[in-house]
């Protein structure tokens, strides 16, 4: 008798590890993807093999890549302190470009939301997320610098995050242009990257003029925080080249993929997702989707 119930529950075993989805499910998980030529120019087209994603330094099986097409979520930070001063024209007519290059031609029936804040003496609101493309540059052309005046990058950081995150933006992208003048924000980095990764917001970070001795907190911001949320970080020595940067840029946020790879279920969510080029030539960064990062939430 005991023979015959050992050789049933080695039986039973054998057939619950066998049958499909009782052993290890998965779940899917979506990233949006920016893939950039040698140019940095992006491509036309990706394909899952062209690229690897891996949590906590774990490989992940990349099932689709598509265009991405839901709408985004820009909010554009602005320093208009007393150092962007000699900026300022430059700053106008960049900004313009990367609104009308977000909102009108084949990007007018996507809906994407344009914000513009100032951040001299305190972060500022000078135009609410809207898709009104008129309404954007007009306010992109009223750019003033504020005289005797620091700049609050980590405050407006911080603000806009907390913003984007009770919006509930299903696609944000943060874009801060900054000079080397001093950031006045009393924050630390820790609270800010937390804050900036809890919104899901890719952060990209420009910064215009001759580099100087900053403050650690915001060098690790605008260092670490365009790495570890898929965004990038230049600095341009001359403020005449960021209306082209910014057109890049533009080029790079419209013409994203979105990627779904599977991910076995676990209670624990991973603390690192890195996305890489499996393809020679290519430069890949990546956003976790911030509703699949919702649902691990305890």
């Amino acid at each position: 008798m005991m023979n015959w119930r050992l050789s049933a529950a080695v039986l039973l075993l054998a057939i619950l590890g066998a049958a499909p989805g009782l052993h290890a499910q998965t779940t899917r998980r979506a990233l949006y993807v920016s893939a950039l030529d040698k140019t940095g120019a992006p491509v036309s087209d990706l394909a899952p093999t062209d690229i690897a994603v891996r949590e906590d330094n774990v490989a992940r099986e990349v099932l689709t890549v598509a265009p991405a097409t839901e709408p985004m979520q820009i909010a554009l930070l602005v320093d208009n302190s007393q150092a962007a001063a000699p900026f300022i024209r430059d700053y106008r007519e960049a900004l313009a470009a990367f609104v009308d290059a977000l909102t009108s031609g084949e990007q007018a029936g996507t809906k994407n939301e344009v914000a513009i804040i100032t951040m001299a003496e305190r972060p500022t609101i000078a135009t609410d997320y809207t898709t009104d493309r008129g309404a954007l540059v007009k306010s992109a052309q009223r750019v003033f610098s504020s005289s005797d005046s620091g700049t609050y990058l980590l405050d407006a950081i911080i603000e806009t995050s907390q913003g984007m995150t009770k919006r509930r933006s299903p696609r944000p992208v943060m874009v801060a242009i900054v000079t080397e003048g001093p950031d006045l924000s009393d924050r630390f980095y820790q609270q800010v990257l937390t804050t900036l990764r809890a919104s899901g917001a890719a952060l990209h970070v420009i910064v215009v003029g001759r580099p100087r001795n900053d403050s650690h907190d915001r060098s690790v911001v605008i260092s670490e925080g365009p790495r570890t949320t898929g965004g990038n970080y230049d600095m341009l020595l001359a403020s005449t080249a960021l209306t082209g940067r910014l057109k890049l840029l533009a080029a790079e946020l419209t013409h994203q993929f979105r990627a779904t790879y599977a991910r076995p279920q676990s209670l624990i969510p991973p603390e690192r997702i890195a996305v890489s080029a499996a393809k020679p030539g290519l430069t890949v960064r990546g956003t976790p989707v911030i509703a699949d990062r919702e649902q691990e939430r305890p």
